[in-house]
């Protein structure tokens, strides 16, 4: 047991585990994460409803967006900024997201709305597409959870997919909030509420912090009668100049800092949106 322990709460090299796809593929994890991003009051995995509302229309009226435009929402989930945009009278709207369960409730509220929105299943590190938009969206910090390898593979993609006139609008977790994490270790018996699995398991949750990389680390280790598995929950967190210097070798520049995706003038805060276009 002591080593099992010491196994479970081993901090790891940073970046040196990827599992998303538990995350977002699982049938279980699945229905948990669409009910967080349907739910209003929780902003685990997506804004609030009123938030997002205003987030659109600010995007929509400072790019002067409409029928004409195409935009692309990279982690699309279950539609929440896509579905909105396109009843805003955006003319191409595309979303991509690795949920299977997401991507069909988002499906459904289009159908239901009669709202023609562009769906893709995958992971989008993967995806093609010939078009060039004229806004790229990927929200909730997305990017934070990518490795830099992985954020040179997507922001190379962002390039080539980004009309000329068009902008790339993200946020990202930033030193500021970096400094305000800890390590710490946690056991508990069905963790968040049966989050894990149907069945019932004992969670071991490690936080790690990487100061040299800015980098946290949330490691669970889940235990259930029948098997054990890990997810590790990476966020890198971000300067401006790191940023900027991620940007540098695919030609693409900041153009502007708020505090977030309603515009909101740039203060020190947890997170900062920043509007991204060609050099």
């Amino acid at each position: 047991m002591y080593n099992k322990l010491n196994e479970a709460t081993a901090k790891p090299v940073v970046w040196s585990a990827y599992t998303a796809d538990v995350l977002w593929a699982d049938s279980h994890i699945a229905k948990h994460m669409l009910a967080y991003h349907l739910n209003p009051e929780i902003e685990a995995a997506s804004r609030s409803f009123d938030f997002i509302d205003e987030s659109v229309s600010w995007l929509v009226s400072t790019f002067d967006l409409g029928q004409s435009s195409k935009t692309i929402d990279f982690g699309c989930g279950p539609g929440l900024y896509t579905q909105r945009l396109k009843a805003r009278g955006i003319g191409t709207v595309v979303g991509l997201d690795f949920s299977q369960n997401s991507l069909a409730y988002a499906t459904e509220q289009a159908k239901l709305s009669n709202l023609e929105i562009e769906y893709h299943l995958g992971n989008y590190l993967d995806y093609r597409d010939s078009r060039q938009f004229d806004m790229i969206t990927m929200v909730m910090c997305d990017l934070c959870a990518l490795s830099p390898t992985q954020r040179a593979v997507l922001l190379g993609k962002f390039k080539s997919m980004l009309a000329p006139n068009g902008v790339i609008a993200l946020d990202v977790y930033t030193a500021t909030r970096f400094e305000k994490q800890t390590e710490s270790q946690t056991l508990a018996k069905n963790a968040m509420g049966g989050f894990w699995s149907a069945e019932d398991y004992w969670c071991i949750q490690s936080s790690f912090t990487y100061d040299d990389d800015l980098v946290t680390l949330d490691k669970y280790v889940i235990s259930e009668a029948q098997r054990e598995w890990t997810v590790y929950n990476w966020l890198q967190h971000f300067t401006l100049d790191m940023i900027k210097a991620e940007l540098e070798p695919h030609g693409l520049e900041v153009k502007s800092t708020y505090s977030d995706l309603r515009g909101k003038p740039f203060a020190k805060s947890d997170e900062m949106a920043v509007i991204i276009g060609h050099k």
